[in-house]
């Protein structure tokens, strides 16, 4: 009769098989999944030294017209995200944005978590505030951004059902914190940017008006101009790589899309208190 011998070495070559087995089988189910997952739009790859200010309108309405009169001395179109209740409680400022010749984007009716709903709640949550959007401004808007900045793959897909684009940020003023000085929001809103970059600031957050001027030269000077998210953003025929960046595919070849849903390696995204 022969006896199977296992020493200490065949022990070690065993555990080192299984762990790297085990490894190799975490990490292919990681990049399954960051293969087919989706991402909204943070920024976008371009050679033109362009940003776009975006403002989110959830709760106060205190600074909504220092807002436009800052924008207006400086000749810039900006982006604001409201909440469905913010036009109920302001419409006369909604108006006031769009007439200034601002864009009005959808961020949902009641400020909820968006993965938490179901997708007839989504969709409810998108079609009544862009029902209240248009009933004040005759127009309907295409843009999304999640509450909290909060989304997963049947938030964009979802989103792209209803042929609108969902926009993140890539940089962020931090506005919303408390006790944010103007100085620091300017450092903030200004030290990351990059060509395309989406810039995040809140409607009746403190110190932002004080910053904004100070942010928009900075940023003049430094040779960019500004736009609105939809006419920064490409509208068909992209990819978003792995940071969230939007590019076209007729500059890098790489794949074709002609909704606003789209498949992106990724890795996980910070979310802001908005």
């Amino acid at each position: 009769m022969r006896y199977l011998i296992i020493t200490k070495r065949h022990i070690m070559i065993f555990a080192a098989v299984f762990v790297s087995f085990a490894v190799l089988s975490i990490t292919s189910a990681f990049a399954l999944q960051n293969k087919n997952r989706l991402l909204p739009i943070y920024s976008v790859n371009t050679n033109k030294k362009v940003v776009a200010l975006s403002f989110d309108a959830a709760w106060g309405n205190e600074d909504t017209q220092d807002l436009i009169d800052i924008l207006k001395k400086y000749d810039i179109k900006a982006t604001f995200f409201v909440v469905a209740s913010w036009v109920d409680k302001y419409p006369e400022s909604v108006k006031a944005l769009h007439d200034a010749g601002h864009e009005i984007g959808n961020h949902s009716t009641t400020h909820p978590h968006m993965p938490k709903l179901s997708t007839e709640e989504m969709t409810n949550e998108v079609k009544t505030c862009n029902e209240k959007i248009k009933n004040v401004t005759n127009t309907e808007p295409i843009l999304f951004r999640a509450p909290y900045g909060d989304y997963n793959n049947n938030v964009i897909k979802t989103l792209g059902d209803l042929n609108m684009y969902t926009i993140q940020w890539d940089v962020d003023s931090r506005d919303w914190m408390e006790g944010h000085t103007a100085e620091k929001i300017t450092q903030d809103a200004t030290k990351n940017v990059q060509n395309g970059s989406i810039i995040l600031f809140h409607n009746a957050a403190v110190n932002t008006p004080a910053a904004l001027p100070n942010i928009i030269e900075n940023l003049k000077s430094q040779g960019y101009s500004f736009v609105k998210i939809s006419d920064l953003i490409i509208k068909e025929n992209y990819t978003i790589d792995h940071a969230g960046r939007q590019q076209s595919n007729e500059d890098n070849n790489s794949g074709s899309s002609s909704s606003p849903n789209n498949t992106s390696n990724s890795s996980e995204f910070g979310s802001s208190s908005n």
